[in-house]
C-alpha cells in the first residue's frame, strides 16, 4: 500500500545542513498526494569570502551528499533532488554526467533531480531562452563559478550580480526587498531571462511576482528543481501562485534538451 500522505509522489529533497529555505520553499509547492523528505548534508557555517574558503564550502558539499542521500532512502522516496545550486559540482559537461551518475547509483536506481538540469530544461521550456541573466548569494569569488556553468552549457550570459553573503547560513539574511532591487539591476531589453542560483535564497514569492512585472521569466533555484522533479515523476498539477513553470508548463521538453554530458 501506498503512504496515506505520499500516495502519488514522494520526493526526497537533500540540502546543506546549514539551508533554512529551501524546505519552506519546497513544502508550499506541494501537490496533493505529494509530500517531501528533507535530508542535510552535514557542513560548517564557513567563511565564502576567499577562494580558500569557497572551495572549502564545496567540498564539504561534494563530501557530505553520499551520506545524507543513503539516509533518507530508508523512508523509500520516488525521487531525490539535490538541491545546491549548479556549481557545487560543476567542473564542465562530462564531469556533471558522472556526478549525476553516481547520484542514480547511491539512490537505488531513482530518478534525481540536479540544478544543471533543471535549469536547462526551465529554459527550454520557456522556447529555448539563451540571453539570461543570474543572481547568485555570492561574492565574486563564488560568482565566477556560477558563470562558468552559464557559458559552458551555451548560454549568453548578459549579467551576473553576486548578493555578497559571506558564509552558507547567511545566504537565508537576504530581504525580499534586496532580491526585488536585484532583479531590477540585472534586467535589461538585452536579457530574455533571469535565472537565480542558491538553495537559500528565499527567491520564489519574489520570482513568481517579478514575472508579472517584467512579463519574462524569473527562474528561482528552489521553484525550478521542484518543477523538475514533479513533471520527472508525472505529476502534472498546475500549481498556481508561484510562476509560470509551475502554473503552466506541466510537463519537461526532455526531447529538445540533450543531456549536458552530451554538449
Amino acid at each position: 500500500m501506498p503512504d496515506s500522505l505520499g500516495y502519488r509522489y514522494k520526493i526526497a529533497v537533500v540540502v546543506p545542513s546549514t539551508n533554512t529555505s529551501a524546505q519552506p520553499e519546497v513544502d508550499r509547492l506541494r501537490p496533493p498526494g505529494v509530500t517531501n523528505h528533507i535530508a542535510r548534508m552535514v557542513i560548517n557555517d564557513d567563511s565564502m569570502v576567499e577562494r580558500p574558503g569557497f572551495d572549502h564550502v564545496m567540498h564539504s558539499i561534494r563530501s557530505s551528499t553520499e551520506p545524507a542521500i543513503r539516509g533518507v532512502l530508508t523512508c523509500d522516496p520516488d525521487h531525490v533532488v539535490v538541491a545546491v545550486s549548479p556549481e557545487s559540482y560543476w567542473e564542465g559537461a562530462v564531469h556533471h554526467g558522472r556526478v549525476l551518475a553516481s547520484m542514480r547509483e547511491i539512490s537505488g536506481g531513482r530518478p534525481v533531480t540536479t540544478s544543471p538540469d533543471a535549469i536547462r530544461a526551465a529554459l527550454a521550456s520557456h522556447g529555448d531562452l539563451t540571453r539570461v541573466a543570474v543572481i547568485t548569494p555570492y561574492l565574486p569569488v563564488g560568482d565566477d563559478s556560477v558563470s562558468r556553468f552559464f557559458t559552458d552549457a551555451g548560454y549568453d550570459l548578459v549579467r551576473v550580480l553576486g548578493l555578497g553573503c559571506a558564509s552558507p547560513a547567511k545566504i537565508a539574511h537576504v530581504s525580499e526587498d534586496r532580491l526585488r532591487a536585484a532583479v531590477r539591476e540585472v534586467d535589461g531589453p538585452d536579457v530574455q531571462a533571469i535565472v537565480q542560483v542558491g538553495t537559500n535564497v528565499a527567491m520564489a514569492r519574489v520570482a513568481a511576482q517579478a514575472e508579472a512585472w517584467l512579463g519574462k521569466p524569473v527562474i528561482s533555484n528552489n521553484v525550478v528543481l521542484y518543477w523538475h522533479a514533479l513533471r520527472s515523476g508525472g505529476i502534472q498539477d498546475a500549481v498556481h501562485g508561484h510562476g509560470e513553470l509551475l502554473a503552466n508548463h506541466l510537463t519537461l521538453p526532455s526531447s529538445r534538451v540533450p543531456a549536458l554530458n552530451a554538449l
